[in-house]
């Protein structure tokens, strides 16, 4: 019998070892990094090419230079044969999932394996927006300390103390960040979720309405995904609703917030600083952003860390084997919840 076919999309970092056991029961085949989107959609129509006989593919944000979004053209030319689509990643915004599931290919992130190291960076960009770390970090590599002695002239800074927390979006990394926060003595945590979670999920956090949210909170921190709901669900009518000098802090997705909307508000002061580890249209950021002092960002480091990283990509592999040995991927995306047609799949092998 010949092993079922995976296709690789994207380089593997620390996972090598994962993949080499893979590979005795399954063929893994790759795209050659130039490969362009026209010769991806080629290949997989063309019956001389491996990819033509693809059963699973695997997936991560850098493949998009080969293939570009996993939306209906591309659904429509994958090969017949495929079942499954396994994204190295908690957020899969690369993928329309409805052309796939309409197609009956199942779609699998890496949703926990992320919540610590995601976390982590939150809670640094947190802190540092609230004491103006950013500010003073500036001013001190301009050379200003020694004619500006105390904090080289940055704004004095907020502690934790006595501060309301709101979470938008307490799922498994804005639970984790809860944790990480609740020693520096934050007043309290509200969140707001579509729907209140059961008390035992709350974390110890009060749900409130979105609107209620906003006009809260003196720290807002971002944990939701990015889709056609909430896709600027931060604009200039929410920061218009929202305390003076409020700050938020994201780790999500970029375009959640209008990135405009919020430079305006950073520049007037109703949004005292903040904090981005992700950005609208990175890789590109606007100077206007990057020449904010109340501004601190990093490049999109929330999950790069080497251990993550390995996790992350093993648990892809994991993925991948349980379809071939069940025909079911382990973390099948919220969209796929009710497709009945799921219970059907047969294992690979």
């Amino acid at each position: 019998m010949s092993k079922p076919v995976v296709l690789r999309l994207g380089g593997v970092k620390y996972a090598q070892k994962a993949w080499e056991e893979l590979g005795k029961i399954a063929q893994v085949v790759t795209v050659d990094p130039s490969t362009t989107r026209a010769q991806f959609l080629k290949q997989c129509q063309d019956p001389e090419s491996p990819i033509s006989k693809t059963q699973i593919i695997t997936r991560n944000v850098q493949s998009l230079k080969q293939t570009g979004r996993f939306d209906a053209e591309l659904a429509k030319a994958l090969p017949a044969s495929v079942v499954a689509v396994c994204h190295n990643g908690a957020g899969y915004d690369q993928i329309d999932p409805a052309p796939l599931i309409e197609r009956k290919v199942q779609i699998s992130n890496v949703p926990e394996l992320v919540n610590n190291s995601t976390a982590d960076t939150h809670v640094f960009l947190m802190l540092g927006a609230l004491r103006n770390f950013e500010h003073g970090r500036r001013l001190m590599y301009e050379g200003q300390w020694p004619s500006h002695p105390t904090a080289a002239g940055a704004p004095v800074g907020h502690d934790p103390e006595g501060k309301v927390v709101g979470v938008l979006g307490l799922g498994g990394i804005g639970g984790a960040i809860v944790e990480r926060l609740k020693p520096f003595g934050f007043k309290k945590f509200i969140y707001h979720n579509r729907n209140k979670l059961p008390s035992d999920l709350e974390n110890g956090c009060e749900y409130v309405s979105f609107d209620e949210l906003l006009s809260q909170s003196d720290v807002i921190s971002i944990n939701i995904p990015l889709n056609p709901k909430t896709r600027h669900i931060i604009n200039k009518e929410a920061i218009e609703k929202m305390k003076d000098g409020v700050v938020i802090v994201n780790t999500a997705r970029g375009a959640v917030i209008d990135e405009a909307a919020l430079i305006e508000a950073l520049k007037s002061g109703k949004v005292r600083s903040a904090g981005f580890d992700v950005y609208e249209h990175e890789p590109q950021v606007p100077q206007e952003l990057l020449d904010l002092p109340n501004a601190i960002g990093v490049p999109h480091m929330g999950t790069h860390s080497v251990e993550t990283i390995q996790k992350m990509e093993e648990f892809v592999v994991e993925n991948v084997r349980n379809i071939i040995n069940t025909g079911k991927v382990l973390t099948p995306i919220p969209e796929l919840k009710g497709e009945t047609w799921i219970e059907d799949a047969k294992p690979l092998v």
